[in-house]
């Protein structure tokens, strides 16, 4: 009876070590700090967030995976909340932002990790994948299509010109002086998560926000945009998911994303989220995430 007892006991210490709060963690690459959040224990997964957002995107994402026994880190990207926020555009240039990742799975003590990303976090994920494919053993893609994808549609996808015009305002010299914390948390629905939202934005750098369309976004469209980039295949498995209202980038641009990855490729379409579709689609996007990362475990 005792041995049962303390055989139960044992199991409710490991459930809720598993359990435990998010704890709070920094990774240093080239002297910028970058500020992130573990929550779990086991196989790590890497959350990479976007454009106007913070770690605390993934808050869902991180509770279903740690109850499914992954370790989830989730980051500031730099220039954003705790992160440092180094001044110009070059120190926004992605092979910064790739190292910022590296950082991050050196610091877990991993060698390589599953890694996701929204928006630009979405871009970065790629990036890694690409430059760094060592890093990287499982891809998961929230709305941004594959490079080669995205700059075929801005060569060929009126629609996707039209709405791409919102990045060369961003890149605009100056574009940061119109934007608020209260405005960039507009999107956020939940009042007690804007609160977190806007008083992260404060922390934030809005030039800096800037700066990754300044050194990042593809320049031109139509017969101005520049050449379809050739990349190196990826050899891992990857899963990309859209919302189809989203009006910054169309769900075209995910057509023939297999044709560029030698591994297993799903691509999953909520016909009724938008660009945060981690948001709009909360418990679909967790699901589908977690049961395929089962999958692949």
């Amino acid at each position: 009876m005792i041995r049962q007892a303390l055989a139960f006991l044992a199991a409710l210490l490991v459930a809720a070590a598993a359990h435990a709060a998010p704890q709070d963690r920094y990774a240093t690459n080239n002297g910028v700090k970058i500020h992130y959040v573990v929550e779990g224990k086991g196989p790590l997964v890497v959350l990479i967030h976007g454009f106007p957002d913070y770690w605390a995107t993934w808050k869902p994402l991180m509770a279903e995976l740690s109850k499914a026994g992954y370790r989830a880190a989730a980051l500031d990207t730099r220039g954003y909340n705790l992160s440092d926020k180094p001044q110009g555009e070059a120190a926004y240039a992605m092979p910064n932002l790739i190292g910022d990742v590296a950082a991050v799975i050196a610091a877990e003590g991993e060698k390589n990790a599953a890694v996701v990303g929204h928006d630009w976090g979405a871009a970065i994920a790629w990036q890694t994948t690409f430059a760094r494919p060592d890093l990287v053993n499982k891809l998961v893609i929230l709305s941004v299509p594959h490079p080669a994808g995205m700059a075929r549609e801005l060569a060929t996808n009126a629609d996707q010109q039209r709405n791409s015009q919102y990045a060369r305002n961003f890149q605009r010299e100056g574009s940061e002086k119109s934007l608020t914390a209260e405005g960039l948390a507009g999107w956020v629905r939940d009042p007690e998560a804007k609160a977190g939202y806007v008083e992260a934005f404060r922390r934030s750098d809005f030039a800096a926000m800037m700066n990754y369309y300044r050194a990042n976004y593809p320049r031109g469209v139509g017969e101005g945009a520049a050449p379809p980039p050739a990349p190196p295949r990826i050899k891992v498995p990857v899963l990309v998911i859209h919302g189809m209202k989203d009006t910054a980038l169309n769900a075209a641009g995910h057509a023939g994303t297999w044709n560029w990855v030698d591994a297993d490729t799903t691509v999953v379409m909520f016909p009724q989220a938008a660009h945060f579709v981690q948001h709009d689609a909360r418990d679909q996007v967790n699901k589908t995430i977690r049961g395929w990362l089962d999958q692949r475990r």
